[in-house]
């Protein structure tokens, strides 16, 4: 991990430079190609991630094979089907880059075997679960208080140039709506 990434565990918690070797020591870096389902439908996960460049999208397939987009994933975050490492059962999700992809990954028992004898690791372990439950908690208000109009401008606050790196009809999908009505909002705005 470069310094950058150093520079992101300093930003969510306090951690010395061994600590960042030790978990190094514990990380693959790798680059993945655009269309790699890091987490396939239904697979019980063993990893987390560490985004570094690229774009990552969440979904879930319905029975009848309708896509829903859950999250987008920026550089630099976690990323990880939570539910699905904590109670070790297959996943609801497809984690999914959408671009190539650089990425650091951790076995999660591996990780959890170190924040058993390291404090600092426990505060950050903690720390992420922290931010990731914040995103969650704003994202369910933004589903329940805001039209599609107010979730389309809440996601490009959240990635400025949203409408560059993300199809539209991934948009259309996340915000609950189809790609004509986005196409419709996005023009009202302009107009605006």
């Amino acid at each position: 991990m470069s310094n950058k990434n150093f520079d992101f565990l300093n930003s969510i918690t306090d951690i010395s430079e061994d600590f960042f070797e030790e978990l190094k020591s514990i990380s693959v870096f790798r680059e993945v190609p655009e269309g790699t389902q890091l987490v396939k439908l239904n697979e019980v996960p063993t990893k987390i991630y560490m985004l570094v460049s690229g774009l990552i999208r969440c979904y879930l397939i319905t029975e009848e094979g309708k896509e829903y987009n859950k999250s987008f994933y920026l550089p630099i975050c976690f990323v990880a089907s939570l539910t699905a490492l904590l109670r070790k059962k297959p996943s609801l999700f497809v984690f999914e880059t959408l671009g190539d992809c650089k990425i650091y990954e951790i076995e999660y028992a591996k990780l959890m075997t170190l924040c058993k004898n390291n404090i600092q690791l426990s505060a950050l372990y903690a720390k992420v679960l922290e931010v990731v439950y914040t995103k969650y908690e704003k994202r369910l208000v933004e589903l329940i208080s805001l039209d599609a109009k107010g979730r389309y401008l809440a996601l490009r606050r959240q990635i400025p140039n949203l409408d560059t790196i993300i199809p539209q009809y991934h948009i259309a999908s996340f915000l609950g709506i189809t790609p004509v009505q986005l196409s419709r909002i996005r023009k009202k705005i302009d107009t605006d």
